[in-house]
């Protein structure tokens, strides 16, 4: 039986330049109420490669080291109804998504979207981008592969330089 789950508030600040986009935050997230928890997962190691927001920093100091560097993190999903930790179980019929358009109406430095693999960028031209007005039309997207560990078909450097766009989006 699958329950009905619930995303994180999301991490952005009036600067945030670019907004990093997951599913639904997966049973260890939930668990720890953090973003990316699960050990195997490769976001941390990414961010911790790119920004020095190293995976053994506290989480706070994680998050911190983001938003000075102008990015942000939410999911594109509000609710939704899953088995387990995968996308792949999330039932299509039980999506919510998030509020885009009262999120992005605080976020006037607002430039790219990224998103941390398909099923968040499918879920979101299906259901969220159709809702938004002309006045996001400005916005740049970006499907990155997924930092799961259940993303097993690309190497952590392949991954790696893939995430590197991140940085020129801040340029």
């Amino acid at each position: 039986m699958s329950a009905t789950i619930h995303s994180f508030d999301p991490l952005i600040a009036s600067d945030t330049q670019v907004l990093i986009l997951g599913t639904m935050p997966g049973v260890v997230s939930l668990k720890m109420r953090e973003y990316y928890a699960h050990r195997q997962n490769a976001f941390w190691k990414i961010m911790g490669d790119l920004l020095d927001a190293r995976p053994e920093l506290p989480y706070a100091e994680r998050i911190t080291k983001l938003q000075s560097h102008k990015i942000g993190m939410w999911d594109v999903m509000m609710s939704c109804q899953r088995i387990g930790a995968l996308d792949a179980a999330i039932a299509s019929e039980s999506i919510l998504p998030n509020d885009f358009a009262r999120l992005y109406a605080g976020m006037p430095a607002l430039t790219h979207v990224f998103f941390n693999g398909a099923k968040a960028e499918e879920t979101y031209r299906r259901q969220v981008l159709p809702r938004l007005g002309a006045e996001y039309k400005h916005l740049q997207y970006t499907r990155l592969p997924s930092t799961s560990p259940a993303h097993a078909s690309m190497s952590y450097a392949q991954k790696l330089e893939v995430w590197r766009s991140i940085l020129l989006a801040l340029e």
